[in-house]
């Protein structure tokens, strides 16, 4: 379990095949403090075991599975990541739950400057449009954030300074790929509502009672 809060920015320092996957090293210097085999890290908003580590350096291994279903074959050595511990059963919890199970990757349309934050768009598959509302949360590349506007196959959310200069968004450029993770609230929604898909008809919504 995660906040989306980063504390600090790694970079690829190795990238190797191993059968369908990857092994990724990382370097890090923060989240090394109290690092152990098999620990999770996120890494982008991809949960990750800890395999090895070592002085500033940490390794990973990432499956088929993992691989399919998020951005991680775009990493290349040198790229920047995001990284978080798990969290604290006694400490502050400051973004919301995350897991670090990526639901869809996303593509960023349009990052505009404005005069206090940064407004940034991304587009995603519309079949998971019932996770999004307006002022919710969402994890994008493991970073918590709050929903701004949603449309059918694409959101807003404004991201201030702070959270801008220390996560890898000062590097993201229009068209690059980005991992998201909808609320986990809304999933179990959808669940304890008998939804069986992601889509909530005019139909289905009428027979319950909407």
């Amino acid at each position: 379990m995660f906040t989306g809060l980063v504390e600090e920015i790694g970079i690829v320092k190795e990238k190797v095949s191993i059968g369908g996957g990857i092994r990724f090293t990382f370097t890090a210097k923060n989240i090394l403090e109290d690092i152990h085999i098999g620990d999770s890290i996120n890494v982008n908003g991809v949960c990750q075991t800890v395999i090895d580590f070592g002085v500033n350096l940490f390794v990973v291994e990432s499956v088929e599975e993992t691989l399919k279903k998020t951005s991680f074959n775009n990493l290349g050595v040198g790229f920047k990541v995001n990284l978080e511990r798990s969290m604290k059963a006694n400490s502050r919890f400051g973004g919301h739950f995350v897991l670090g199970h990526v639901d869809s990757v996303g593509k960023i349309l349009e990052i505009t400057k404005l005069s206090s934050s940064y407004k940034v768009k991304v587009s995603f598959d519309e079949n998971f449009s019932n996770y999004l509302i307006p002022v919710g949360s969402i994890a994008i590349d493991g970073v918590s954030l709050t929903l701004v506007d949603v449309q059918k196959n694409n959101f807003s959310v404004a991201i201030i300074p702070h959270t801008w200069a220390n996560t890898i968004f000062a590097s993201k450029r229009v068209g690059d790929s980005v991992n998201l993770e909808f609320d986990v609230i809304g999933k179990y929604v959808a669940k304890s509502l008998g939804k069986t898909d992601l889509v909530f008809s005019e139909k289905w919504l009428k027979e319950a009672g909407y």
